[in-house]
């Protein structure tokens, strides 16, 4: 079971400002999870490689191949804004 000194130096480090409610709720929370990881713990593992997938992945893709383009003003026709040739967008970032 964690301690609440323990909670709070896990909220110190994940930059979380915890209140004491919280403290005590995440406790609880906190050493239940742990709890769940000491059953895994327990499984025999020895022997079996570590893998990132259960079954192994394979990409599913189209060869590329070069097709002519939508005509430009058929793309901007949707487009409220236009500048030109060219979408005009509202600036996001501003510096």
């Amino acid at each position: 079971m964690l301690t609440s000194q323990e909670v709070r130096h896990i909220a110190l480090l994940a930059r979380v400002a915890v209140s004491d409610p919280e403290v005590e709720r995440l406790r609880a929370q906190l050493s239940s999870i742990l709890a769940h990881f000491e059953t895994l713990n327990q499984v025999a593992t020895e022997g079996v490689p570590p893998t990132g997938h259960a079954v192994p992945l394979q990409n599913v893709t189209r060869p590329d191949e070069p097709a002519p383009s939508f005509p430009r003003a058929d793309i901007l026709a949707n487009a409220p804004l236009q500048d030109e040739d060219a979408f005009r967008v509202r600036a996001v970032l501003e510096f």
